[in-house]
């Protein structure tokens, strides 16, 4: 494909509303210098000189698809806190129909903070509740939700084990989106995958499909793409699900669909800076570009463009189109 084919299809992907589910988190900066040790234990004393917040974990593939160009409609809960009402402002401000948000008096806010002296990390500071989010807001999360669906064309399921994706709750979004033809797709984590199916894709870090092969009984050690290869077909068939990325960082992405060998497309050479959030910006990228009408080869390549873009910059950046051009652009003799 040419590069303006893929630039027609980024276009496409003004005209589609996606929804997503998922655990939305605040990810904090806090930035600061370093001029001495504390007297009261061996560690630097940061002294504060300003900090950020960003949308995180299903938050952050928000983010990515307004980012990419589409609408989105945001699923999940928050805490009764300052932290909550920060996040749900951002979304709200980014152009997010934040209608699907709710509070959770029972819970604070997932957070994750980071304090950073001279462009390192110097700790980070995880406040997080995991209880799964009471069955009372579960049905007003569904009942939301049916208000939703009829604008949508495909529904995202992004998973970090925080307590809103419940396996129930997992299957009734399944069975009412299966309902109304609307495709499902997920980024896992690997407790929740046996509870997936009929998505139209699963999506999962090589990480990810370890502790899933050892799960099931296979203790092989997955490094290359062809051991990655010669297993995700028989996954895909286990889980039930159309289709089964799994993302390789430097290799690329496999993908494993119906009635197809497994297909590998390679990632673009990037210098990396930081891989934080590239998972969200794959599953973003693919919901989108499937969505809009590519098939499986085309929508992988945008993903890892995407992927390449973000990971060449410093924290959770989401990927802008003209830099995923221009990066399709300098590989554009190596694609297909």
């Amino acid at each position: 494909m040419s590069v303006a084919q893929y630039e027609q299809i980024l276009q496409r992907f003004a005209d589609l509303r996606l929804i997503v589910i998922g655990d939305l988190m605040l990810d904090e900066y806090v930035f600061g210098i370093v001029r001495r040790i504390s007297p009261e234990a061996p560690v630097p004393v940061v002294e504060w000189t300003e900090e950020s917040f960003v949308p995180g974990g299903a938050a952050n593939v928000v983010n990515n698809l307004l980012a990419l160009g589409a609408q989105a409609s945001v699923f999940g809960v928050v805490g009764d806190d300052e932290k909550g009402r920060t996040l749900t402002a951002h979304l709200a401000q980014s152009g997010a129909d934040v209608t699907g948000v709710l509070v959770d008096p029972s819970r604070i806010t997932t957070c994750k903070t980071r304090v950073i002296a001279h462009s390192q990390q110097v700790v980070r500071l995880d406040r997080e509740q995991r209880h799964p989010v009471p069955q009372h807001l579960q049905e007003e999360l569904l009942h939301r939700l049916e208000t939703a669906l009829p604008r949508a064309q495909a529904v995202l399921l992004s998973d970090y084990q925080k307590g809103m994706l419940t396996p129930s709750l997992v299957r009734e979004v399944i069975q009412r989106c299966i309902a109304r033809g609307l495709p499902v797709m997920a980024n896992p984590k690997p407790p929740l995958l046996r509870h997936l199916r009929g998505a139209k894709l699963v999506s999962v870090n090589l990480l990810e499909a370890q502790a899933f092969a050892n799960s099931v009984g296979n203790e092989t050690e997955l490094h290359t793409v062809s051991q990655v290869a010669s297993h995700a077909p028989a996954w895909r068939e286990m889980l039930e699900v159309h289709a089964l990325a799994v993302t390789l960082g430097a290799q690329g992405i496999l993908l494993a669909t119906e009635g197809a060998p497994p297909l590998h497309v390679p990632a673009m050479p990037v210098e990396v800076y930081d891989t934080a959030g590239a998972g969200d910006t794959v599953i973003a990228t693919l919901a989108c570009a499937l969505t809009a009408g590519a098939d499986w080869r085309t929508a992988a390549r945008l993903a890892n463009a995407s992927a390449g873009c973000v990971v060449r910059h410093v924290g959770v950046v989401p990927p802008r189109r003209e830099e995923i051009l221009r990066l399709l652009s300098e590989n554009h003799n190596e694609q297909d």
